[in-house]
């Protein structure tokens, strides 16, 4: 009965509250507390979204498909950058430093810059969104594999297990949940990164329609569009949630979202 009330606490709370908001804003505008020119109700938006769907159809697939290339290209590069700045010292104190400084600049400021690059085209929408989002990834990749239990790690060592062997079966089953933490994180700075892209290096995607839509003053659909984003977004980190419970359940740790390690009881 407890675990039925938790799980429909977790449904129904967030539901009341986005009903909340939404009803409060419905308000403000609709009584105009707030102008119409700066904030688009919210039931006028959803029927821009629906009514303009043929049109905006089009600008939702290739804003999704950037996004998750994007996703798959910084998790890839991410993962495989923490390994090798986890077993390589050297190469770990000589790049690393440089990581976080680039990470320190602006990176909106940058965008222009991958223009210039790479040109107006998908490369430099794929490399903008990836900058920003394979930087988590690393980090969390980085100390899930420094997470290992140091006990278990020299048990291994007295039965001369190979360091490849550690590493499989070891080091990655403690990091999976920082890892995937990493690319819950790195998701949302995906589809940031696409949106931030999007605009200015390209004539289609929904961060194209809001630049649009803004210098056009048409703020319904600026925000039909936001809320294409908003749903885009939300599938895809439900679909990494799904993929950390598929991953956590098949090393038998407990799947409660945190760094609980594998073969621990649930609490």
């Amino acid at each position: 009965m407890l675990k039925r009330s938790s799980k429909a606490q977790r449904i129904l709370l967030p539901l009341l509250n986005c009903g909340c908001i939404v009803l409060l804003w419905q308000v403000a505008v609709t009584h105009r507390w707030i102008s119409p020119l700066s904030l688009a109700s919210p039931f006028e938006a959803a029927r821009v979204a629906v009514g303009s769907f043929n049109i905006l159809l089009p600008h939702i697939l290739a804003t999704t498909y950037a996004t998750l290339l994007t996703f798959v290209l910084s998790s890839a590069g991410g993962i495989l950058l923490g390994a090798l700045l986890m077993h390589w010292r050297r190469f770990c104190l000589a790049v690393f430093p440089s990581l976080v400084m680039f990470q320190l600049l602006p990176k909106i400021a940058l965008a222009p810059l991958f223009v210039v690059w790479f040109g107006v085209n998908m490369l430099s929408r794929l490399s903008f969104a990836s900058f920003i989002a394979f930087f988590p990834i690393v980090l969390a990749t980085l100390a899930g594999l420094r997470a290992a239990d140091p006990l278990v790690l020299n048990l291994c060592r007295s039965v001369r297990a190979s360091p490849a062997q550690i590493f499989w079966q070891v080091r990655l089953p403690y990091a999976v949940p920082l890892i995937m933490s990493g690319l819950k994180v790195g998701m949302t700075l995906a589809i940031t990164g696409v949106i931030v892209s999007e605009f200015v290096t390209v004539q289609s995607g929904l961060g194209y329609i809001i630049v649009f839509a803004s210098s056009n003053l048409q703020i319904d659909l600026m925000f039909a569009a936001l809320g294409w984003v908003s749903l885009i977004g939300l599938l895809c980190y439900g679909a990494v949630l799904l993929l950390e419970r598929a991953i956590l359940m098949r090393l038998g740790a407990p799947v409660t979202g945190g760094l609980s390690r594998p073969g621990e009881a649930a609490p």
